[in-house]
């Protein structure tokens, strides 16, 4: 077997690639290089490389695995399971499956040797741990790629970074001459240089120093880096855009329909500075409305191969954190020639639309045309202008008549939109509200009026539009697809609502219209908001998607993204394809050879586009929930009025109204009572005095520590004592980066960890339903080991104090080796991690 043949990338030769699977699955069982060279009559030294090189490629992916004695073979002939690690804060881990697999559970010492992100061959041990099989790694396909975000620490001459993500849980060892400048304290970026073993720590040099820990904007950076996402343009795009110059051109404007003289405008938020969309409405003589929707011509400037629509598409979205854009696009085309800006000719692709006098779409078109915005108006002045503000009124006359004839169209299709049984429920959004120094100064919850309400309307009627359109003239583009929600959640919700005496009731078929049905019954209650957010997590998220399966939330049979264009890539692909088929039917003029996307390529960007905007949503809840607690280090000690948000086995979560802030209520502070966790009904309950606490409880608490590192609020009871760990993390203006003294007080991730307490702690009994973790689940359960009796809890109890008075690890031999740790105090620090 030749071992030197040339590495060629799978892509380069999928046919042999498919034969050769299929070929190995036929056999069912191992198979050696000389029966697949025989069976594919490789008769030349060429052959044999192609077939030894694509071997090699099939075994890097995963999708073939060679063992010593046996040959080649699939995963699944070995009984082997492909995934990718998830690691836990708590140190244990999954490997998760695709096709509904169940994930597999990895036990700490398997993840010694595995990073969080790493592609992994595993193989189910056969025991159950957590309510998973548990798995055990056989080999690392694809290590994680990414760079590490971390803080810089050196003691006693030992320098390690500890990871910002949790779910990686070990430090990386950093050589003396590989610190790139940093300080003891600051925020870096790290690369492996070698991996972790059972034996050893991993090893990485520094390539980027970030900053001080607590500089302004800093969450930022470290969540672009923790998420990984693209925020820095290539070198080499400046002078492919300087060609457009800032103007649009007037040959640009030729062949297009000339809308300069109707009076467009953009209604967006205050602080927006890309302008997407346009609006313009008027009454018909027959009855009903004509809507205009006049949406950026972002594909004229961003053209197929170029640096910029590769940039585009690897982005796929822009980021939207407080106070800080990421876009998807460079500025100059963002806020500049792209922007509907007021008083400039813009390009665009209008969806001109016929509405009925019942709010239903009768008729529309699409074309190119050329438009001039004839002001740029927010939601708060339409909002005001359609309430009677005088002032607003005479300032914007000439707006004010097509804007009441806009809301007047507006409240049909809002009727439309219920009759038809779309879902729809108001929750407030949090917006942060910063001082000079970019540290916030309140909270404040942004409720949606009808000039936000108006513009969504408008938007989804042209994307229902344009969804039809390429549905129509059959185009490969991406749709946007929400399915309904699966049984499982959908009857742990109904549960949920039993609980609280609301009755779901629904016919053979689930129907949008159920959940409408519900979110009216609700309006009012006290829980309202408690029970639209479980109904939001009983849903599946909604996609992009080359198959058109509807939208299960708007009651749509068809939806695309065609309104976005700055700021989203499918909105983008979309207007490329109504170009190529109004370039087809001869209906402007270009060339239709552009659009070249084939269905496998279609799905492709439905996945990563997909991907892309779950990364961006996370990216920015990270940095919403670091705020958040940076603010609440300021009211340690306050008390607030919330509603118990979540329950699980080591306490309940309270939401504080008026802020969306949550925090944590451990078990372990209940006083005077032993509580047993009930997790089908989403309660704790009193074993002696029956005190229950459950979701959607109103519950008044006191904040008794923060931690940054984690992102974590600790809450007890109000009238408690507050708890001995005090304010947690500093502000920015006390901290010191000349030692670690930023974590002394804080409650730390091993005060989250400790399982029992000390003796005098009410400790909580389990039942057997004790919800399990999940390699996504947001809830962290501390617990790794469920007692069943109180005795059995006292017990461990003990043990646990008996173990930390001797210094024993728990759960581990006191003769294993210790990994790399080359001082008494990096060795304590690995113990007690960011304490």
């Amino acid at each position: 077997m030749n071992k030197k043949s040339k590495q060629i990338p799978l892509e380069y030769h999928p046919l042999l690639a498919d034969k050769l699977i299929k070929l190995i699955e036929q056999t069912g069982e191992a198979v050696s290089y000389n029966f697949l060279r025989e069976q594919l009559a490789c008769s030349s030294e060429q052959q044999e490389l192609e077939l030894q090189a694509c071997l090699n490629a099939l075994e890097q992916e995963g999708k073939v695995v060679h063992e010593r004695g046996l040959g080649y073979a699939t995963p699944a002939q070995l009984g082997f399971y492909l995934g990718k690690v998830a690691g836990h804060r708590d140190g244990f881990g999954f490997v998760l499956l695709e096709h509904g697999t169940k994930d597999l559970f990895l036990p700490i010492h398997q993840m010694e040797s595995v990073i969080h992100g790493d592609l992994v061959l595993a193989k189910a041990s056969g025991k159950e741990q957590r309510g998973k099989r548990e798995g055990r790694i056989i080999r690392v396909i694809k290590p994680r790629q990414e760079d590490i975000v971390g803080r810089y620490f050196t003691e006693q001459g030992v320098s390690f970074v500890v990871p910002d993500d949790s779910r990686i849980g070990q430090d990386i060892m950093i050589d003396k001459n590989s610190t790139k400048g940093a300080r003891h304290g600051q925020m870096v970026v790290v690369a492996i240089t070698q991996r972790p073993s059972k034996r050893a720590s991993a090893v990485g040099k520094i390539i980027e120093v970030l900053g001080e820990h607590m500089a302004p904007g800093m969450e930022i950076e470290v969540a672009l880096r923790n998420y990984d996402i693209p925020h820095a343009w290539p070198k080499n795009l400046d002078k492919e855009l300087a060609i457009w110059g800032e103007e649009v051109p007037d040959f640009a404007k030729l062949d297009r329909v000339d809308l300069r003289d109707l009076p467009l405008v953009t209604i967006d938020g205050e602080d927006a500075r890309d302008f997407d969309d346009a609006v313009y409405c008027e009454r018909k003589k027959s009855g009903g409305w004509r809507l205009w929707v006049a949406i950026a011509d972002v594909s004229y400037y961003v053209r197929p191969g170029t640096i910029v629509d590769d940039e585009a598409n690897k982005r796929a979205t822009s980021v939207y954190f407080p106070e800080q854009v990421v876009p998807m696009l460079p500025e100059v085309l963002s806020n500049g020639l792209c922007s509907l800006n007021p008083q400039v000719d813009r390009l665009c692709m209008v969806c001109e639309m016929t509405v009925s006098e019942r709010g239903v779409l009768s008729g529309y078109k699409f074309y190119q045309a050329v438009m001039n915005s004839h002001a740029r108006l927010t939601y708060t002045k339409v909002s005001s202008i359609l309430k009677g503000d005088e002032a607003l009124r005479q300032r914007y006359q000439a707006q004010v008549p097509h804007l009441e004839t806009l809301h007047e169209m507006y409240q049909q299709l809002k009727k439309s939109r219920e009759n038809r049984g779309a879902i729809e429920f108001e929750t407030p959004e949090p917006k942060f509200v910063f001082n000079s120094l970019r540290k916030i100064d309140t909270i404040e919850l942004v409720v949606r009026n009808d000039a936000h309400k108006l513009i969504e309307e408008c938007m989804i009627l042209a994307n229902v539009a344009a969804a039809r359109f390429i549905t129509k003239h059959k185009a490969k583009a991406l749709y946007r697809v929400h399915d309904k929600p699966d049984s499982e959640k959908l009857a742990q919700f109904i549960g949920f609502l039993s609980e609280l005496g609301i009755t779901f009731t629904m016919g053979d078929e689930l129907n949008p219209t159920d959940f409408k049905d519900l979110v009216d019954k609700i309006q009012g209650r006290p829980d309202q908001e408690l029970i639209q957010t479980m109904l939001l997590r009983s849903m599946k998220q909604a996609i992009y998607s080359g198959d058109n399966v509807g939208h299960f939330g708007l009651a749509l049979t068809g939806y695309a993204h065609f309104t976005s264009p700055i700021r989203r890539y499918p909105d983008l692909i979309l207007h490329r394809a109504i170009k190529s088929i109004l370039c087809s039917q001869k209906m402007m003029k270009g060339d239709n050879g552009e659009y070249t996307y084939d269905e496998k390529q279609m799905n492709d960007l439905g996945v990563h586009t997909s991907i892309a905007e779950r990364r961006a949503d996370e990216a920015t809840r990270d940095v919403a929930n670091w705020l958040k607690c940076e603010y609440m280090q300021d009211h340690v000690g306050s008390e607030f009025e919330g509603v118990i948000s979540a329950v699980t086995s080591f306490g309940f979560f309270v939401r504080i109204n008026d802020l969306h802030v949550e925090g944590l209520v451990h078990v372990s502070s209940l006083q005077s009572d032993f509580y047993i966790y009930d997790a089908k009904r989403h309660l704790l309950i009193g074993e002696q005095k029956r005190k229950v606490y459950k979701l959607g409880d109103e519950i008044a608490i006191k904040v008794s520590a923060v931690n940054l590192e984690d992102k974590k609020i600790d809450f007890l009871l109000a009238g408690q004592d507050a708890s001995p760990t005090g304010k947690g993390n500093k502000g920015r203006k006390d901290r010191k980066e000349n030692s670690r003294s930023r974590d002394k007080n804080s409650k730390g991730k091993e005060s989250r960890r400790e399982k029992y307490g000390s003796s005098k702690t009410k400790a909580v009994k389990y039942t057997p339903s004790t919800a399990k973790p999940t390699a996504n689940d947001s809830r962290d359960s501390t617990d790794s080991e469920k007692p069943k009796s109180k005795s059995k809890t006292q017990m461990l109890m003990e043990k646990e104090n008996a173990n930390k008075k001797s210094g024993k690890p728990k759960g581990k031999s006191s003769s294993r080796k210790k990994k790399a740790v080359t001082t008494k105090k990096h060795a304590k620090r690995q113990s007690n991690k960011r304490k």
